[in-house]
């Protein structure tokens, strides 16, 4: 593409100018081509918390608790031996609880 040196320059004034015109027709243009959506068919697909889950099945194997596993005494989560942080009255507590 060929450049003309001779041409004027613009000034900042100019620059914020033209740009100001653009953002407000790139601004009309976005407008002019959103889609109208029917939110009940969007709504459709979205399944609401306290859904009937009576007919699922578990696809997970659950184990019990293992001989080197604990239960944190915070967050309930089953962990290994290696993650208790703190032991009192017989409570033990992990590392992430702990911090």
């Amino acid at each position: 593409m060929a450049t003309d040196y001779d041409a004027p320059r613009k000034t900042d004034d100019d620059l914020s100018e033209d740009s100001i015109e653009e953002l407000k027709a790139r601004r009309v243009d976005k407008t002019s081509a959103s889609v109208d959506v029917d939110e009940a068919e969007q709504a459709e697909g979205f399944e609401l918390p306290g859904a009937d889950l009576s007919g699922e099945e578990l696809s997970v194997r659950v184990l019990p608790r293992q001989a080197d596993e604990f239960t944190c005494s915070r967050c309930f989560l089953v962990r290994h031996r290696s993650q208790v942080a703190k032991e009192s009255n017989g409570q033990a507590i992990c590392r992430d609880c702990v911090a």
